[in-house]
């Protein structure tokens, strides 16, 4: 009888009927069609005869017999009396150990070309986090092997961090050498309204083959759809959480929570939602800490989440940004002077902070960490007149060892994106900048 479960489950779960409606109407990213009859996130498929294709979609909306659909694909060649044809199912997230070193797209397909991935079964894009009280508490350093972060702004095992800056500042370069450097397990990795140029690039420079190999990236061009790019947010979210379920520690990299943010807002306003705060309507800030809530620890594995905020006009106060910084449990700021500097990674110290630094160090790596940050901002009190020539060696102590320990400090934070160091070794190199003893070990 075993032999034929997996058949009689399959003809259980079938439905007989075919659901089909017809589009009536098309009206920017919305497609109106009456009927079929079907759920609101049910997927279906709008056939286009004329060109032998179907498009997926999504239900967003239902008025009565009409219901509101926004495609994954271009809708070019759609016509009205197009048939709509319902799925009978939600999408789901395609789940195997198999996914280790593919690239797929915001649907669960491959798109790099090395043949279909077979799933052993599915995740649900849409789940709620780990209970609060079932979360394991965050006690251990994770390493990401940059070392401003490692010494300066400590991350532990299931941590959110947001990393903010503008364009062009560094943001990919980062997430790259955490993706080759980390000792996390696993990495997951969503390129969300990404320019298409850079996926590659990123894959083949920031990640390499090392990093991919342990990688699952997830992409959503910025040219795709909105609502295959916020989907594709979700299919990583998912993935990640089912390396977790298997007791893995993951690296998530989200890059960009901006374009998944801006996604939300092009679905939200084509159907009727009234915009808000700066032209973002109410459902952008209801939809951001249900999807960063996700990246949590529980009591099979831990997910780490590194979000990337793309930084309107540098503006860190703007909506987003504000959301963004008030849901993590840190935030990494990147500094375009720093980067005009070439000082790479741009890594703003002074402006960045991770909530959990004294949780998951010992009182002497913290001494460390506090002695090097009080130089950075006696220097930086200081630069205008020490730049000018106009200050007087011996009139402040703290000033004095601050321009001594400047030089060492710059070395330690500026690393190229082939170099890596263990977290002992970063505590032992930041303890001799400091010029304290060496903290040992480096977590509890």
């Amino acid at each position: 009888m075993n032999m034929f479960a997996k058949y009689v489950s399959a003809v259980k779960e079938t439905d007989p009927i075919t659901y089909i409606g017809k589009v009536v109407r098309v009206r920017g990213l919305l497609i109106e069609s009456m009927g079929p009859t079907v759920t609101v996130g049910e997927l279906c498929h709008i056939v286009i005869t004329r060109q032998n294709r179907s498009i997926p979609a999504e239900v967003v909306g239902l008025h009565g017999q009409v219901v509101q659909l926004m495609p994954f694909d271009e809708v070019e060649g759609l016509d009205v009396g197009a048939a709509v044809i319902a799925a009978g199912t939600n999408l789901q997230a395609p789940i195997t150990p198999d996914l280790l070193g593919r690239v797929i797209d915001s649907l669960g397909r491959p798109i790099d070309g090395l043949g279909d991935i077979v799933p052993d079964g599915f995740y649900p894009l849409y789940r709620n986090p780990p209970a609060v009280l079932d979360r394991l508490p965050i006690r251990n350093q994770v390493g990401t092997g940059v070392r401003a972060i490692d010494g300066l702004l400590p991350v532990g095992k299931g941590q959110r961090l947001g990393i903010f800056s503008g364009s062009g500042v560094g943001k990919s370069t980062i997430l790259g050498m955490i993706a080759k450097n980390t000792n996390a397990q696993v990495n997951v990795i969503a390129l969300i309204g990404e320019r298409g140029r850079e996926v590659q690039e990123f894959i083949d420079h920031e990640l390499g083959p090392e990093g991919l190999a342990r990688s699952v990236v997830v992409v959503s061009t910025s040219n795709t759809p909105p609502l295959a790019r916020l989907k594709g947010a979700y299919m990583a979210t998912a993935i990640a959480e089912y390396f977790r379920d298997q007791g893995k520690d993951v690296m998530f990299l989200f890059d960009s929570v901006s374009r998944f943010a801006r996604a939300q807002r092009e679905i939200g306003l084509s159907i009727g939602e009234a915009p808000a705060t700066r032209g973002y309507p109410p459902s952008v800030f209801a939809t951001l800490p249900k999807l960063l809530e996700r990246c949590a620890n529980s009591e099979k594995g831990t997910i780490t989440g590194f979000y990337t905020v793309l930084v309107d006009g540098d503006d860190m106060d703007e909506p987003i940004s504000d959301a963004v910084r008030g849901i993590l449990d840190g935030h990494v700021v990147l500094s375009r002077k720093l980067a005009e500097a070439y000082h790479f990674p741009a890594v703003d110290v002074l402006g960045s902070v991770s909530r959990l630094a004294t949780k998951i160090t010992t009182p002497l790596q913290q001494k460390a960490m506090g002695q090097v940050r009080r130089w950075m901002a006696a220097y930086k009190d200081h630069e205008d007149l020490i730049s000018l020539g106009a200050y007087s060696r011996g009139s402040n102590p703290l000033v004095d060892k601050a321009i001594e320990r400047k030089e060492a400090i710059d070395a330690f934070l500026v690393q190229g994106t082939e170099e890596s160091d263990s977290i002992n070794e970063n505590w032992n190199h930041l303890a001799s900048v400091a010029q304290i003893e060496p903290p040992g070990e480096s977590t509890k």
